[in-house]
């Protein structure tokens, strides 16, 4: 063996040694261990990002969370009682698009950890019982259907027998299109349930995040007594590109943000997330 063969033998030798005896992290674990904000494009650790309640610790971008994380967030420990999660949906349409609807909803069941686009129930903010209801943006799209209507009629039922605050957390993309007319009514089936509320002088606090769209930001949350947002969420109707095209105008660049509409006075508050469970807790209390 010559001495340049034997310098190759070594050198080969010591790069096996130096290969690491276990695998690669996966891409799905190294995405459990760290998270990128989509606005200031931070990579951070998810442990600190769920301590600082999903709000990027540089820019304050909320990053959206799911409807159970919300109620973990939001509700007191050992008090949170669901109500209404026997309500399924029914294929009344016998709706087909990409696939039949029975099965897109049991895709969005697995996706979502959620029966639905709204999970109800009764539990207290800081040591104050109330009706809560939170949207789940990940069950498509948190559309609204007939049995997301019914939950909250039925939500606002309970309200008004225990005498009871409303707060419903909004986030949707609208009206859910496999339902057709059956989604629509559902706007002004919530809109006669929480009416009933003002007459039982009961307060009603609608929280709108990102997004809210469509068929539930022009019902019931924008019905309440006090209408919160959490900072830079997307609220409106139809979506920018549509109405530009409609109108044939060019937009403001803050348009349809909590900032924008609180500008304009669409809405009451703008409060980060992470002084929503104090801020809901002082206006209860002070309409209690």
């Amino acid at each position: 063996m010559s001495i340049k063969d034997l310098f190759k033998f070594k050198r080969r030798k010591n790069l096996e040694q130096a290969k690491p005896s276990q695998e690669l992290i996966s891409e799905q674990e190294l995405s459990e261990l760290w998270a990128q904000c989509p606005s200031c494009k931070t990579t951070i650790y998810t442990t600190e990002l769920k301590a600082n309640l999903m709000v990027c610790t540089k820019c304050e971008h909320h990053f959206r969370i799911s409807s159970y994380d919300r109620i973990e967030q939001m509700i007191d420990a050992d008090t949170w009682e669901e109500i209404n999660g026997s309500i399924k949906p029914t294929d009344a349409l016998n709706f087909v698009d990409l696939k039949p609807y029975p099965e897109s909803i049991i895709g969005a069941k697995k996706k979502s950890g959620a029966t639905e686009a709204i999970v109800t129930g009764i539990g207290k903010i800081n040591g104050l019982e109330t009706a809560f209801g939170v949207m789940e943006f990940g069950f498509l799209g948190g559309s609204m259907g007939s049995v997301v209507g019914e939950r909250i009629a039925r939500l606002a039922e309970t309200a008004i027998q225990k005498k009871l605050p409303v707060v419903l957390i909004s986030t949707s993309g609208g009206a859910r299109m496999h339902e057709g007319l059956l989604s629509l009514m559902q706007m002004a089936k919530t809109s006669s349930a929480l009416l009933a509320l003002k007459k039982h002088k009961l307060l009603f606090i609608s929280v709108l995040t990102d997004p809210t769209y469509g068929g539930v930001s022009a019902s019931f949350a924008m019905l309440g007594d006090i209408i919160m947002a959490e900072p830079k969420a997307k609220i409106g109707f139809a979506g920018p590109r549509v109405i530009e095209e409609t109108i044939r105008q060019k937009l403001p660049k803050d348009f349809q943000t909590s900032e924008y509409l609180l500008k304009h006075g669409q809405i009451d508050l703008v409060v980060s997330r992470k002084e929503l469970k104090k801020t809901l807790a002082q206006l209860i209390k002070m309409h209690k």
